[in-house]
C-alpha cells in the first residue's frame, strides 16, 4: 500500500513539475514575443513594460511555488492590480465615468486583500511543520 502511494506521489509530482516548466517556457515565449513587438514598433510604451512586469511576475510565483510547493497568494493579486492597471492605460479613452469607478473599487480591493493577507503572514505566521 505504501509503495502505490509512493508511486502516485510521484507520478503527482513529475505532472506538478511538468506543468511549471510548461508555464515558465510559455511565459518566456511570450516575454520574447513582446519584445520583438517593441522592436517592430521601435518603441516602449507603459503598457509593454507592465506586461512584462506580469511575465516577470508569473515567473517569480512559479519560482515561489516550486521552492517552497506552496502558491503565494499575494503574487496573484499583485498579477491582477498590474493588469487593471494595464487595462487602464489602454482603454481608458473608451471608458465611461462608472468604468473608471469599477475598475478603481476593484484595484482598491485587490490592495485591501494584499494587506489582509500581509498582516496575516506577519501576526498569524504559519507554523513551520
Amino acid at each position: 500500500m505504501e509503495n502505490s502511494t509512493s508511486k502516485v506521489t510521484n507520478a503527482l509530482t513529475a505532472i506538478e513539475n511538468i506543468g511549471l516548466l510548461i508555464i515558465v517556457i510559455a511565459t518566456i515565449i511570450a516575454v520574447g514575443q513582446e519584445i520583438m513587438v517593441m522592436v517592430v514598433k521601435l518603441r516602449v510604451d507603459l503598457h509593454d513594460l507592465l506586461l512584462l512586469f506580469i511575465y516577470l511576475e508569473i515567473i517569480a510565483m512559479v519560482k515561489i511555488y516550486y521552492e517552497e510547493h506552496q502558491l503565494p497568494i499575494r503574487y496573484p493579486l499583485y498579477i491582477a492590480i498590474v493588469a487593471l492597471a494595464r487595462y487602464i492605460i489602454l482603454e481608458s479613452k473608451t471608458f465611461l465615468q462608472w468604468q473608471f469607478i469599477e475598475i478603481g473599487v476593484t484595484i482598491l480591493l485587490l490592495t485591501l486583500a494584499v494587506l489582509a493577507v500581509r498582516y496575516g503572514h506577519v501576526k498569524l505566521p504559519y507554523q513551520k511543520k
